[in-house]
């Protein structure tokens, strides 16, 4: 049986073959040592017509385009929305999720957490 942990609403990481996985199709996103966003696929939005303006007037109350970009994720199996992000132009992805594989499976190996329905729990007694 797979290691495999969700780790967020759509996204799951496999701990044997450390691989990001869409919890909703399986469609494999890509290495969990990397920054899960990489795998994904990635849609810029123009974020005036996500946030319309409010008034009509040169205060408007819509995000400038020239100070915020939005980008939306996607699962390239299934295409399901995994994440938004709203960053200043040319600023990097970010990684918002970086797990300590070597650590989840030193401690499977030692007993020490044990993973039911895809969640980390301690082995019963452990106190740690």
């Amino acid at each position: 049986m797979a290691n495999i942990v969700r780790i967020a609403e759509y996204m799951e990481v496999n701990l044997d073959t450390e691989r990001w996985l869409c919890a909703k199709c399986g469609h494999d996103c890509g290495s969990a040592r990397e920054n899960m966003k990489y795998g994904l696929l990635v849609a810029e939005r123009d974020p005036t017509e996500v946030h319309r303006p409010l008034i009509d007037n040169e205060i408007n109350f819509a995000p400038n385009p020239e100070w915020i970009r939005i980008l939306e994720f996607y699962c390239p199996g299934c295409g399901l929305q995994m994440e938004t992000e709203y960053l200043p132009p040319g600023h990097p992805i970010t990684n918002t999720t970086e797990i300590d594989i070597d650590s989840l499976k030193r401690r499977l190996a030692n007993n020490e957490i044990e993973i039911v329905d895809k969640h980390i729990q301690l082995v019963q007694g452990d106190a740690r």
